[in-house]
């Protein structure tokens, strides 16, 4: 594709992250164009459920949080794509992100589209609503208005194409009961619901990739028991109703969302327990039929540990906060507007920082939240710039698939994954 053509595609992205008719013509736009050519939203459940026999493995599909400078950072992704011959990548955003970053999902999935185009990728596209989590707080003081806040961003993802949804009720799993049954009771009755409410709503012809979770991230490693009494308990909620089962269930191993952040802002070592991540994937291959365990907050691990979650059978592994630094952080990201983040996450997030937290630690913590305020004035970041952070991203994101093992999986995808009739 030539450069006026880039460019063209560029304007249309950026006129879809505005408000109004103008925003909703040019994501209208943006769908038609990559309907045309040959792009298409899609579920990556078939290729799930093949894992799930056993008639493939080996590789752990990335699924990365795309927080800010949504279509350069996902026009990286697809230039890595292209390059390795890959298609088992996911671009995603959890609920919590589309709040801050002021990224509604048809926002976002017109931002990977428009990415799409411009790179000249032709198949399927992962887009993923990650940690449709329900706040405890939200949830004890008005249990109905948070389940229709929760049902309304689903039915808002399923209509901008998303075609895999992981549901994050591990927030309610309550520890205070001395059985796992118990505890685990909200988590799998909130996940059933919302479970049905995909199904519900899923565009024809397409069976949504449904995940769980049992281990909010940051707290102690998940158990073999506490997955069992998870996905047993999911399956007996369901039982008898058009709903299937999941694809996949996330567990907690040793990381945070973030890292743990030192007081000069560095991130520490992290301990990550890959032997549980191993175990508790082949039980949910073995009994359940699924593809594995789902990892979250590895971005800020370093390289050397990211070729042993394919070693350990892990599914998937979620990515959000390394790139996001990545961005940020670039030599070519204005100075100017980095130090203007920052003041504004001082300032406007002030009420959020912890007792003793340095002003690099609150910082490194916060700043995600800069993303929403400051959209648009990243998106004038002059496009040499621009491009500068682009290739740089290209990089990550082509060693980070052959550790992963998805380098070359693009006829793995096409044979498991078709368009919808």
């Amino acid at each position: 594709m030539d450069s006026a053509a880039i460019e063209a595609i560029s304007q249309l992205a950026r006129a879809a992250t505005r408000d109004g008719a103008e925003a909703a013509t040019a994501r209208a736009t943006i769908f038609d164009m990559a309907s045309a050519a040959g792009i298409f939203s899609a579920s990556i459940l078939p290729l799930y459920e093949a894992r799930g026999r056993r008639e493939t493995g080996g590789f752990t599909v990335p699924a990365v949080n795309v927080r800010g400078l949504t279509f350069e950072v996902a026009r990286s992704m697809f230039d890595a794509m292209g390059a390795t011959d890959c298609a088992a990548a996911i671009f995603e955003i959890n609920r919590a992100e589309v709040g801050f970053t002021g990224q509604h999902p048809a926002e976002f999935a017109s931002q990977v589209l428009a990415a799409a185009l411009a790179s000249g990728w032709r198949g399927p596209v992962f887009l993923q609503l990650d940690h449709l989590m329900a706040s405890p707080a939200a949830y004890a003081a008005d249990r109905a208005a948070e389940m229709a806040a929760l049902e309304t961003l689903i039915v808002d993802a399923l209509a901008a194409g998303f075609g895999n949804i992981d549901i994050d009720a591990s927030t309610l799993v309550d520890l205070a009961f001395p059985a796992v049954a118990d505890q685990q009771r909200p988590n799998v009755d909130l996940t059933a619901h919302l479970a049905r409410v995909v199904r519900a709503n899923q565009q024809k012809g397409v069976s949504v990739s449904i995940g769980g979770e049992i281990g909010e991230v940051g707290s102690h490693n998940s158990t073999d028991e506490e997955l069992i009494t998870f996905v047993e308990g999911f399956l007996e909620a369901t039982r008898g109703e058009p709903v299937g089962g999941l694809s996949k269930v996330s567990v907690q191993t040793g990381t945070r969302h973030g890292g743990v952040i030192l007081p000069d802002g560095s991130t520490a070592d992290v301990a990550l327990d890959f032997e549980t991540l191993g175990r508790l994937s082949a039980i949910c291959t073995d009994r359940y039929g699924m593809a594995g365990t789902v990892q979250h907050g590895a971005s800020t691990l370093p390289d050397s540990m990211f070729s042993r979650f394919p070693e350990v059978a892990c599914a998937e592994v979620h990515l959000a906060t390394g790139f996001q630094d990545a961005v940020i952080d670039h030599p070519a990201f204005p100075a100017g507007l980095r130090d203007e983040m920052h003041a504004w996450t001082l300032s406007a997030l002030a009420s959020e920082r912890q007792p003793g937290e340095t002003d690099a630690q609150f910082i490194r913590r916060g700043r995600r939240k800069a993303w929403g305020p400051f959209k648009q004035r990243c998106l004038e970041i002059p496009g040499s710039e621009r491009a500068l952070i682009r290739t740089a991203l290209t990089g990550r994101f082509v060693r980070l698939f052959g550790q992963l093992g998805v380098d070359g999986s693009r006829r793995l995808v096409e044979r498991y994954v078709h368009q919808p009739s």
